[in-house]
């Protein structure tokens, strides 16, 4: 029996070998250049992130983004908008694993689930310091080249043009069966 002749074929393919999820809350502490006496808005802009493998186990997002606050002073008499901007590290565990992988050539993927966003913002007890909760959220992908068998049917023929199996054509007999009021009357 010839290696063609075998049932199974081994097949190297690109597949995903690794999956994980992340869901990641911080607390940042953004100085402002008053007193602040009451804090009017929050937000999160300009997110930027990169993901890489960290090991057999772990991906790594290494990531930033800007947080403006926007705030009174001076007795709710006077407002000002302070901008930081936040760098993070998340390690992603990957609970999904394919041991399997031929190489360790590996492209990572990241796709935000949750964008950072702002949970709470106030103004710290000493009134001195504005402190920012935020969330995010991320899910990876590591693709690898990895090997699969599939059956073969040892008894398929072999057809020079699939189409050839099937009659696309419509008949004028078949034209005319078509009603070309399908939907019926409508009466609202």
């Amino acid at each position: 029996m010839t290696f063609l002749e075998n049932d199974y074929r081994e097949i190297i393919t690109k597949a995903v070998i690794g999956k994980g999820k992340k869901f990641t809350k911080d607390t940042h502490n953004v100085s402002s250049s008053h007193r602040p006496s009451s804090i009017l808005g929050c937000w999160v802009i300009n997110h930027l992130y990169n993901a890489k493998k960290k090991s057999e186990d772990t991906v790594e997002i290494n990531g930033s983004y800007e947080i403006n606050i926007w705030y009174s002073y001076n007795d709710n008499t006077k407002t000002d908008v302070v901008t930081e901007r936040v760098t993070y590290r998340d390690l992603v565990p990957l609970s999904v694993k394919d041991d399997q992988c031929l190489n360790d050539d590996f492209d990572v993927f990241a796709r935000v689930i949750q964008q950072p966003n702002c949970l709470e913002c106030k103004i710290d007890q000493k009134g001195q310091k504005i402190v920012v909760e935020i969330e995010r959220e991320f899910v990876v992908q590591v693709i690898g080249e990895t090997k699969i068998r599939v059956k073969v049917d040892p008894k398929w023929e072999k057809f020079e043009d699939d189409d050839e199996l099937w009659d696309f054509e419509v008949s004028d007999d078949e034209l005319e069966d078509v009603k070309a009021d399908f939907l019926g009357d409508h009466k609202d």
